[in-house]
């Protein structure tokens, strides 16, 4: 029998909120994995639980701190500025290993527990910059993956050639708009819903919902 479980990576933003709806949809057992790397942020993890539970879906929460005293950055340190990439420079809130190091440690999680598979909202359209979104990244450690554990896992990236108008619209297909903009948080400063409306993530995120607004039938702001 084919192996029908899955585990996706959530953090309880819009990306991976998105993403457990599509695997609820797609796979029979979903569970998820949230990392605790001291994050600024750190809202996110009592956010993904409550998600999670309001989905009736078993929550894990793995201790990453290690992450955050090899990597300082402006989503760990509160004396780090949350900017955009300048001049070629990676964005101050990119965190060096970290897609690495969940989706290895999603995957051990998985074989723990009996799944094949791992979701992950990554993405190269709307990335940020971070070199770890990427499409040939993601492949590249599925590989990996798969020789370091003599097995046969899959990383799925449903938002991988997805703008931000575009995951708004597959929030909608999935019939998790409404959830998505008021139960997810993605600001970088902890505000859930529609966020601060300034940190990068927040006006990416409003973008791609204004953007996507304006093409959605009686939609309503």
């Amino acid at each position: 029998m084919e192996n029908n479980k899955a585990i996706v990576v959530f953090s309880g933003g819009q990306d991976s909120t998105t993403c457990l709806f599509w695997a609820l949809q797609t796979f029979d057992d979903v569970e998820t994995v949230t990392f605790d790397y001291n994050q600024r942020h750190d809202q996110e993890i009592a956010v993904a639980e409550k998600i999670a539970a309001e989905l009736n879906v078993r929550h894990h929460v793995l201790d990453m701190s290690l992450l955050s005293q090899l990597a300082p950055n402006a989503l760990t340190r509160d004396d780090i500025e949350v900017k955009e990439s300048e001049d070629g420079d990676l964005p101050s809130t990119f965190v060096p290993g970290r897609n690495l190091l969940f989706l290895s440690f999603a995957t051990i999680l998985a074989n723990q527990v009996g799944a094949k598979h791992v979701v992950t909202g990554v993405c190269e359209t709307d990335f940020s910059g971070y070199p770890d979104c990427r499409d040939v990244f993601v492949k590249s450690l599925n590989v990996t993956l798969n020789l370091s554990m003599d097995d046969q896992f899959v990383l799925h990236t449903p938002l991988m050639w997805q703008n931000k108008a575009e995951t708004w619209a597959f929030a909608d297909q999935l019939g998790a708009f409404n959830f998505i903009r008021e139960k997810t948080l993605t600001c970088y400063h902890g505000v859930k819903g529609d966020g601060c409306g300034e940190c990068p993530a927040c006006v990416l995120r409003q973008n791609g919902l204004a953007s996507y607004l304006a093409t959605r039938e009686g939609a309503v702001e």
